[in-house]
């Protein structure tokens, strides 16, 4: 109707990023990214606080506080406040980067000082890395397709042992893990979303993750893999009180460095992530919209230890509900952190959420991780993989990259401090392609006619001083988005 008066809705000029839904479609599809999430968020808690010497109930407080803070930090990455902000929809979460070294810290401190000690590092490193988003986000030339295609690629598939992970029970040590009930689970679950996916239409189809989760959390009642038990333990309102493990410390040096490493591989991952996510929004990412989301990063990261949270940074699985679902506005991401902080305050609902078994997650993370993978392929075809030396790129890259996917134990020889980026496969993918495209793309540029026998061109085909990463995104921005 709107077509044939000649009048269009002033949402339906916006750009798909900031336009709004329905609120029901706004709540259903925000609760779909906190359920995809959840579990990424409460893990690096559970494996800290014990390290820390926590009980039970400390252990439960921070993971708590790790939703609180990191709806914080997701509200303020999609709203965004003056420069902070990436105003794409991207989620944050507690990074699990800063798993290691923070065991490492409470291991080397006692119960009583291992908390301060880390949030003092944490703040640090948050405010070192808020001065450094500025500069940080001008390597952004050094992000041609043929890098962004790798790292996407590599996000993907560096998160795919997580859910097969998840398919598998979540615990290594668990009687049950890898039994046939939680992998035939699993199954049901991917088939569920996979039919979803191919017999819903429109919203529906859209929410065709968070209903798989529904169903394959019902599924698993009969079965006994649904754990009930957080439900009568938990209170319905609880806040994390600030300082509640005690004042922060900053009389560490080597926890502060550790910390501050943790957050330039932070950034570099987010710096990736927000890469990607423009790309399948249709609006790619600039260098203002890094620095934002760079400063949104280490801002939250800044303030979560205030409220007993960890570093946070972007959650690539997210990206795939993004491409999956071609769900754009960040105001359902935006809802989605809002969901995500009242979790926080309300132990009760975040117990619902705790329902959906990991076996189930496992399922539909295999769709979720996947999409991503099949993004960074989409943007490796715009790469020019025919010319020069790019194929040989991003076949050392990606297998640097799967190191520590395919073999965990390839570097534990290696000091601790090197492990945070070689751990990694994001980051150490990442840098060796940056590394590589830098020693076969730009070498001898100054002074010369693109090596392509082209002036002002690189040998990788993309134009000298532009932005690298939107190349070739003319025309291939909707198909990208439209596939999904």
């Amino acid at each position: 109707m709107a077509a044939t008066s000649g009048h269009q809705p002033a949402d339906d000029r916006k750009h798909p990023v900031d336009r709004t839904l329905p609120p029901l479609k706004m709540f259903t599809s925000g609760l779909q990214h906190v359920a995809a999430m959840y579990a990424g968020v409460v893990a690096p808690p559970m494996i800290v606080g014990p390290a820390c010497g926590l009980d039970a109930t400390g252990t439960a407080f921070l993971m708590g506080a790790a939703l609180f803070t990191a709806g914080l930090a997701t509200l303020l990455q999609t709203l965004g406040l003056w420069k902070v902000g990436a105003r794409l929809p991207f989620v944050n979460g507690v990074s699990f980067a800063g798993v290691t070294p923070m065991v490492a810290i409470g291991t080397a401190h006692g119960p009583r000082d291992a908390l301060p000690v880390i949030f003092g590092a944490v703040i640090v490193a948050g405010v070192l890395g808020f001065v450094l988003a500025p500069y940080f986000s001008r390597l952004l030339r050094f992000f041609p397709p043929v890098v962004t295609g790798t790292v996407i690629t590599l996000i993907g598939v560096s998160l795919l042992p997580v859910a097969f992970n998840w398919a598998q029970g979540g615990n290594a040590r668990a009687a049950d893990y890898g039994s046939p009930a939680n992998i035939a689970l699993a199954a049901l679950t991917l088939v569920t979303v996979l039919v979803l996916r191919r017999v819903l239409r429109g919203f529906l189809r859209q929410t065709a993750i968070l209903i798989g989760l529904a169903i394959g959390t019902v599924l698993a009642v009969p079965a006994g893999l649904t754990d009930f038990g957080a439900l009568g333990d938990a209170g319905l309102v609880g806040f994390p009180t600030p300082f509640h493990f005690g004042a922060p410390r900053f009389d560490d040096a080597a926890a502060i460095v550790s910390m501050c490493v943790v957050m330039l591989v932070c950034m570099t991952e987010s710096t990736a992530d927000m890469l990607a996510l423009g790309r399948i929004v249709g609006r790619p990412a600039d260098e203002r919209t890094i620095a934002g989301g760079l400063r949104a990063d280490t801002l939250g990261t800044a303030v979560s230890p205030l409220f007993n949270g960890f570093a946070t940074s972007a959650f690539a699985q997210n990206i795939g509900l993004v491409a999956m679902t071609g769900v754009r506005s960040r105001y359902v991401v935006a809802t989605g952190g809002g969901i995500l902080v009242l979790l926080g305050l309300c132990p009760v609902a975040a117990s619902v959420i705790s329902l959906v078994p990991l076996p189930v997650l496992g399922g539909a993370g295999i769709v979720l991780f996947g999409s991503v993978a099949a993004s960074g392929i989409q943007t490796l075809a715009t790469a020019a993989l025919d010319k020069g030396e790019n194929a040989l790129i991003v076949a050392a890259a990606v297998g640097i990259g799967l190191i520590p996917v395919a073999a965990p134990r390839f570097y534990h020889h290696f000091p601790q401090g090197l492990l945070v980026v070689l751990d990694s496969g994001i980051s150490t993918g990442c840098l060796v392609a940056v590394l590589l495209n830098l020693a076969f793309n730009h070498r001898g540029r100054k002074g010369k006619r693109g090596e392509s026998g082209k002036r002002g061109k690189r040998r990788d085909g993309t134009p000298l001083g532009g932005v690298p990463h939107q190349h070739g995104s003319g025309t291939a921005e909707p198909g990208a988005v439209s596939a999904h």
